[in-house]
């Protein structure tokens, strides 16, 4: 019978190797409370409550069977543990077969012995292992063909987005069931980011099959220096490729128009995910003061104005190339912003001790937290904070305070806590009404959650 019970270690004079001795049931003792015959699982030398499960005696266990790999599919790889994480580290992978080569479509085994499903393997990779699909069927590559279609037939067919905007995440790595490989589609060009060798050596022969579908002409591959040098990808692979594409191009989005420089900008140029966000903000701004703060190129800003009909808007950020695409972008739209070239904690000072503030305060920084390591992320938090602590002193009282995080290392509960502690440090309350992140074209699958990276908290402040 396997029952679980609670139990509280008190402190004594057994200590630590006495107690190990106890749930090893190697060691009478009157003052425990299950008999000395029995083993216990899930002990925990902390010594804080922990739970304990009783299991089977060891003589009554079966050993383990030895497993038959010869009669796998080669190549493949074997995981240590069963998971349904698609991004599988080394200390998670077991056993690969010797022909396995960077870049190979795999069958992947779970510890069993059982097919857990297939992916790309790379050795050199920091995640060498890509489970792309989890099945216990064989599934061979034309799986590739039947994600693109699914994915692409989501965002046009389900969600309809091209009534809106012709700017959208056509692929959205894990959460299409392509890790590896993000797509944006602006106007006639899939801007195509890839992080694994694997979808870099198939990607040209999907890319007919992606124009096809989404209606595009061109496409642009973008491979950060570190990771491809790492992984083993050749960015020159795709020379001819980015040949024939546009540097730049304009898009349209909920009736404002923006131009994507793929040269200059930061990443992709343009960030798709704060879409409906922008759109949203336009609620709040009409006849408003709106002040945006690390405003990139002036998507929320244009929202504002074009949109929302605001009065006043004053853009913020310390990238000059970034403001000169705000310029072109609001002139394109023909309309006039108050462009401020500085950093943003140092303008939010100043205007705090100029006594400014704003009917509508929007806050989306870069990102802040980059590492799981305890100095960097208490760094990137403490930032998170202190930026925040500075804009909200900037709304007037009863205004709305709009405010983002893209650290993926950073949980929602996690950010709002920072940003409700700046506001009670100014002695102000927060009235949240919504929180939001990116739109559907950037869809997240049930084992992947931690691919959610946007945040964004809506707020009244009083």
């Amino acid at each position: 019978m396997n029952w679980v019970r609670r139990v509280r270690v008190r402190p004594g004079p057994f200590g630590f190797n006495f107690l190990r001795k106890c749930l090893e049931g190697s060691t009478a003792n009157p003052f425990w409370p299950f008999s000395a015959t029995k083993r216990f699982d899930g002990w925990s030398l902390a010594g804080i409550p922990s739970v304990m499960t009783e299991s089977a005696p060891p003589e009554n266990r079966e050993p383990p069977q030895p497993i038959d790999r010869s009669a796998w599919p080669r190549p493949w790889a074997q995981l240590k543990y069963i998971t349904f994480q698609p991004a599988i580290f080394p200390r998670l992978l077991g056993k690969v077969s010797q022909d396995a080569r960077p870049g190979d479509w795999v069958s992947v085994f779970d510890k069993n012995g059982l097919r857990a499903g297939s992916g790309l393997y790379n050795p050199r990779a920091k995640i060498p292992l890509r489970v792309v699909v989890h099945s216990s069927e064989p599934v061979g590559e034309e799986y590739f063909g039947q994600a693109i279609r699914r994915a692409v037939a989501l965002r046009r067919d389900l969600f309809k987005l091209d009534e809106g905007t012709d700017a959208y995440r056509l692929l959205n790595s894990d959460g299409d069931g392509m890790s590896g490989l993000t797509i944006d589609r602006y106007a006639d060009v899939l801007l195509c980011e890839i992080f694994s060798l694997g979808m870099a050596e198939r990607l040209p022969q999907w890319l007919p099959l992606l124009h096809e579908l989404a209606g595009t002409r061109f496409a642009r591959v973008q491979v950060d220096h570190d990771l491809g040098s790492l992984e083993g990808i050749k960015p020159s692979a795709f020379n001819e490729t980015q040949a024939a594409a546009p540097r730049t191009v304009k898009i349209r989005e909920h009736g404002v128009r923006y131009e994507v420089d793929f040269a200059e900008g930061h990443k992709t140029g343009f960030f798709c995910d704060q879409r409906e966000n922008r759109k949203a903000l336009a609620r709040f701004t009409h006849g408003a003061r709106v002040l945006d703060l690390c405003c990139y190129t002036g998507g929320f800003s244009l929202c504002a104005k074009v949109l929302g009909g605001a009065t006043d808007v004053t853009s913020v950020d310390l990238d000059e190339v970034a403001l000169e695409q705000a310029r072109r972008n609001a002139n394109l739209n023909q309309v006039r912003l108050k462009l401020v070239h500085a950093d943003a904690f140092a303008y939010a000072r100043q205007m705090q001790q100029n006594g400014e503030s704003w009917d509508v305060v929007v806050l989306d920084p870069p990102k802040f937290i980059f590492t799981r390591d305890d100095h960097g992320n208490w760094e990137g938090r403490q930032k998170y904070e202190d930026l925040n602590q500075l804009a909200i002193s900037l709304v007037k009282p009863g205004g709305i305070f709009v405010t983002c995080s893209c650290s993926g290392l950073l949980s929602l509960e996690d950010f709002e806590q920072h940003v409700i502690k700046a506001a009670h440090r100014q002695d102000r309350r927060l009235q949240f009404f919504d929180r939001t992140g990116p739109g559907p074209d950037h869809p997240v699958f049930s084992n992947c959650l931690e691919s959610r990276y946007l945040k964004v908290l809506w707020a009244r402040v009083v």
